[in-house]
């Protein structure tokens, strides 16, 4: 099953799963609160940023992310060629319950 058949078909599943779906995974929060906190990162930035991941996984992160509407990526043509990844409106929303889910977090690591 290729990923838009993937896609459509948890469509149909409940949506807090279909969310968990989209931002789930060890490496996409990371990705999404490194774009946040610095609006525009290269590759290189953003593998910097997000201390032990892989180039492999950073790519397919990415592109997984893309493909789901939560990061542009921005090809310049240029010599050498520069690409630079941004969130998308989408990937903006999350920010204020990501942000809530860190203050239940930290309260419940305090408990």
């Amino acid at each position: 099953m290729n990923r838009e058949e993937t896609r459509k078909k948890n469509r149909n599943n409940c949506p807090l799963n279909y969310a968990l779906n989209i931002i789930g995974g060890k490496w996409r929060l990371p990705i999404i609160w490194a774009l946040w906190k610095n609006n525009t990162l290269r590759y290189n930035e953003l593998k910097r940023k997000v201390d032990g991941i892989t180039n492999m996984m950073l790519s397919q992160s990415l592109k997984e992310m893309e493909d789901y509407g939560l990061v542009i990526r921005k090809q310049y043509m240029e010599i050498p060629p520069r690409v630079e990844y941004s969130l998308t409106e989408a990937g903006k929303a999350l920010i204020p319950s990501l942000d809530s889910l860190a203050k239940w977090g930290k309260h419940m690591q305090n408990k």
